[in-house]
């Protein structure tokens, strides 16, 4: 139970360690694709239906016209979102974020069916290269680039887990920063800040300072 907290709190800590701009774009799509996805058990609305256009009183003909041109023309784009879910890792992870608007794109043409056919074609795709890595498992990596299975594995299981937190992106932010000020954290030294050591409690030699090398006593001939 306990490694599997700290998988999450590390996999928690990877979906925020982002430029401040790619957060706030994360933030934005993150509550645009929870609310549709939460909006499936209520009448299954679409992406664009979602936004609060009309709770807002805006205009909303650019969005019925949005709406009539996705129609018949991004179904597709499903599969593109799936094969940006697969090339998300932790230090490239705006295709996730990216791979979640060409789903939602596509689900404006093919309702929520295409978060199926995205995961379909991660899950093909992951499997593709299961199977190619089995033929590299023995290969010397410093040779030539290989693909292993275990890494494969990791990598696999390292973009579904970035690109189905991101939702969950946005609650949260504002989770954390509502409990922020009612957490105690340990304290953490500065870097850089000098290990002050304790005083020894050995005596110093007579007639020196510690840390001291005594001289060295020249030697004495013998009597002739």
């Amino acid at each position: 139970m306990k490694e599997k907290r700290r998988e999450l709190a590390g996999l928690c800590r990877v979906a925020v360690d982002r430029p401040r701009w790619q957060l706030g774009f994360a933030a934005v799509v993150s509550a645009w694709s929870l609310a549709w996805v939460v909006g499936q058990a209520f009448g299954e609305p679409s992406p664009l239906e979602v936004l609060p256009v009309r709770w807002a009183g805006l205009p909303t003909g650019w969005l019925d016209a949005t709406r009539g041109w996705f129609d018949g023309r991004t179904g597709f784009l499903a599969v593109v979102g799936g094969l940006l879910w697969a090339m998300t890792s932790a230090s490239r992870q705006a295709s996730a974020v990216v791979g979640w608007l060409a789903v939602m794109a596509s689900a404006e043409d093919v309702g929520y069916v295409a978060v199926r056919w995205a995961l379909l074609s991660l899950v093909v795709f992951l499997a593709v290269m299961g199977l190619v890595s089995i033929t590299g498992r023995r290969a010397f990596v410093v040779d030539r680039v290989a693909v292993i299975p275990r890494d494969v594995a990791r990598a696999g299981a390292t973009a579904a887990a970035l690109s189905a937190v991101v939702p969950l992106v946005a609650p949260g932010l504002v989770l954390a920063r509502l409990v922020g000020p009612y957490v105690t954290r340990p304290p953490r030294r500065r870097p850089g800040t000098p290990i002050v050591r304790a005083a020894s409690a050995e005596r110093p030699p007579a007639g020196g300072t510690p840390g001291e090398l005594p001289e060295p006593v020249p030697a004495q001939r013998g009597s002739r």
